[in-house]
């Protein structure tokens, strides 16, 4: 009796043991969502696995809509010291996403970097609306970093748009018809995005499409409440036309908005398209 009672003793503290350890993974797990929002304050930071953080300032703070406002993004270290060394990424040491909560609003920017760290752009936001940055950079051998911050800018808004997924994948852009096809559209499958070119007038097959920021094109791709963010290159960036592949995977079910960013006689084209991802 009083071996089974020790081994009893024995097996409830071994239980008691697993029940604390399954309740820290799980703090642990929340402290790290809590952290990944940190940036969503008016002079926050957040912080990733490696411990960089970007501090994002905005002046002036608050921002009112139509008025220039300096943006700054200072990168540190998990000491707090500046990260002083960024390796370019498709010619840009920092990428600067700037959308409207609807999605509605979308600019490709690149702050220029002053050095110590920081990044320093300006800018003018068109509605009262909030706003949110996506900061995509590289520290000299480290993995790409993306830190997203959310702007309210003040002012008069816009009409509320539902975003809503497109029938057809095709759009019209200075003299341009585009078409992207999906493959295999579901959430966690790798897949395909090939955009298409033709002469809108003639049908014609282009072939002279340009290098933008060292490729043939750049997708973007967020989810409906821009929490999903995506940056796909191409497959071969020195494709000229009629076809330019991408290769992704939608991380959820959900709708989502994609910007193709390419360029011709020297223009810069944003072509979005809306697909909905079961």
């Amino acid at each position: 009796m009083k071996k089974i009672g020790v081994i009893l003793l024995t097996l409830a503290i071994l239980l008691s043991g697993c029940g604390k350890a399954a309740t820290t993974d799980h703090s642990a797990h929340s402290e790290n969502k809590e952290q990944g929002h940190a940036g969503h304050e008016s002079s926050g930071s957040a912080a990733d696995k490696e411990g960089i953080q970007a501090v994002f300032k905005l002046s002036p703070d608050p921002v009112q809509a139509k008025q220039e406002t300096e943006m700054t993004i200072q990168i540190l270290d998990k000491n707090g010291k500046s990260v002083d060394d960024f390796d370019l990424n498709h010619e840009k040491k920092m990428h600067l996403i700037l959308v409207s909560q609807d999605l509605a609003y979308y600019k490709h920017l690149h702050p220029t970097y002053q050095g110590k760290g920081l990044f320093t752009i300006r800018a003018a936001l068109p509605v009262g609306s909030n706003y949110k940055l996506f900061a995509d950079f590289k520290p000299s051998g480290q993995a790409q970093i993306v830190k997203s911050y959310v702007i309210k800018a003040g002012g008069e808004a816009a009409p509320a748009t539902a975003l809503q997924p497109d029938s057809k994948l095709t759009a019209t852009v200075n003299g341009m018809e585009i078409s992207l096809a999906v493959d295999h559209l579901m959430a966690g499958m790798d897949l395909d995005l090939t955009y298409t070119f033709k002469d809108a007038a003639t049908k014609a097959p282009i072939t002279n499409l340009q290098p933008y920021l060292g490729a043939v094109g750049h997708v973007v791709i967020l989810d409906e409440k821009a929490d999903q963010y995506l940056h796909v290159h191409p497959v071969d960036e020195k494709s000229a036309g009629p076809e330019a592949k991408f290769k992704t995977s939608f991380p959820k079910s959900s709708i989502y908005k994609i910007w193709g960013e390419f360029q011709r006689d020297g223009q810069v084209i944003t072509v979005p398209f809306v697909v909905k991802v079961p």
